[in-house]
């Protein structure tokens, strides 16, 4: 397994840094010098791209309603490559690259017993390339996914050694046995977003995303934020909550409030198989808030996201909790 990530990474590293070599049509020697200045500067440009910016965002049921179950716990993180960062996204797609990585547990609501009308146990890895663009106002995101489902990410192991650790209910045998079976799915994201500024402290981001792979669905809505903490940073929307963590940061001190919310049509799903006793619903809500303060040195994240009925059968929502922080040096 850690093979394959290794040669994926590679591919990823290599897909968004290696410059693109084009076939040029022969051109006299006149010509040719003209060109030679416009050409250095796309590669100096090209070669310039660095790491500008490094997020992360945990979320777990257990700093949320305190229970373990059904969208039990993921971490994601965002490493951003790309030219100086000047406040606002770039121009055109490539300029500003993000490696993703995200890994999340799916259990069902208890760990000690098969129940055959609740949803199986999944663990996910994914692994990315993204790329963000502001074009005539709106926000755009677009990238690719490989999500490796199954025993092969060794997350059963992990939340088996872990639960031991600390003491929780360990999964049974006859749990794991009946989790999502080993595939990967390449996945593609596209999101589209627009700011509206409805004061001096407070703005309104409308948003609609498609995703096609591990879950196939199409989404609408919207994201308010009170404060001035995170204004002129990057953003990059967590997965499973929707809650936006920061991946580009910029100096300066403040607090602010979010809140927002938004519905899923799911036309599948990989972690809910069509034809099985817990099929996916065709719709999906979320609705979240969250408190992001930043100090001289010092940021921190704490948010609240309820995630509503997922599939046929599912008696309730659930209510995660979200955490980030980061320390400067």
């Amino acid at each position: 397994m850690l093979q394959r990530i290794a040669a994926v990474c590679a591919g990823v590293w290599m897909l968004g840094l290696a410059p693109v070599v084009q076939a040029q049509p022969l051109e006299t020697p006149v010509v040719a010098q003209a060109r030679k200045a416009p050409e250095d500067e796309r590669t100096t440009h090209a070669e310039g791209r660095k790491r500008i910016g490094y997020g992360w965002i945990l979320s777990n049921d257990l700093i949320g309603d305190g229970k373990d179950r059904w969208r039990s716990g993921s971490v994601a993180s965002s490493r951003i490559y790309g030219h100086d960062w000047s406040g606002v996204r770039p121009a055109r797609f490539g300029d500003l690259l993000e490696i993703r990585f995200q890994g999340q547990i799916i259990t069902p609501e208890r760990l000690s017993a098969v129940n055959p009308a609740d949803r199986p146990w999944a663990g996910a890895l994914s692994l990315g390339l993204h790329s963000h663009a502001q074009i005539r106002g709106f926000d755009l995101s677009i990238g690719g996914d490989l999500v490796f489902i199954g025993p092969q990410t060794g997350l059963d192991s992990f939340q088996d050694s872990l639960h031991d650790l600390v003491g929780a209910p360990r999964p049974r045998a006859a749990v794991l046995a009946r989790q999502i079976a080993d595939t990967v799915r390449p996945t593609a994201v596209a999101e589209i977003a627009r700011s509206y500024s409805l004061s001096d402290s407070a703005s309104l981001r409308p948003f609609a995303e498609l995703r096609a792979g591990d879950e196939t669905l199409a989404r609408i809505g919207a994201d308010l934020v009170f404060g001035s903490a995170g204004a002129g940073e990057l953003l990059v929307r967590e997965a499973v909550t929707g809650q936006r963590y920061r991946a580009i940061a910029k100096p300066g001190s403040g607090l602010s409030f979010s809140m927002g919310g938004d519905i899923a049509h799911v036309d599948s799903s990989v972690y809910l198989p069509a034809g099985s006793a817990t099929p996916a619903r065709d719709t999906r809500s979320r609705v979240r808030a969250g408190l992001h303060w930043q100090g001289t040195a010092t940021t921190a994240f704490y948010g609240l996201t309820y995630l509503g009925e997922e599939f046929s059968g599912q008696r309730e929502g659930q209510l995660t909790g979200s955490l980030q922080f980061q320390v400067r040096f």
